[in-house]
């Protein structure tokens, strides 16, 4: 199973609504994973070019989708970004692949 790094960006008008009636977003995002056959490993918020990010476990690529599609559509975000990552061991895998390949630039 793969895993997810979800990068978002709110529109000023969610971060209004939420300072106006807060509440537990990664409790949200956390449901929408389990009911996509996924689990959330963490939740975040943050300072900089992104408001915050998930991360996502034991999704596959169409999964994963699913999930950005469905959080995009609610229209609370401005920019959502998502990326798979891969641990070491996978990152290994595809050096040794990438080295048996051969690429003639045009």
């Amino acid at each position: 199973m793969a895993k997810f790094a979800i990068f978002f960006r709110f529109k000023p008008e969610t971060i209004k609504a939420l300072m106006e009636r807060p509440s537990d977003r990664g409790a949200a995002v956390s449901k929408l994973c389990e009911s996509a056959g996924a689990r959330m490993d963490a939740y975040y918020l943050m300072f900089g070019e992104w408001d915050g990010m998930v991360i996502v476990d034991g999704a596959d690529s169409k999964t994963a989708a699913a999930v950005s599609l469905a959080v995009s559509s609610s229209g609370a975000l401005a920019q959502l970004s998502t990326h798979e990552l891969l641990d070491h061991g996978e990152f290994v895998e595809a050096l040794g692949r990438a080295g048996e390949l051969t690429y003639s630039p045009p």
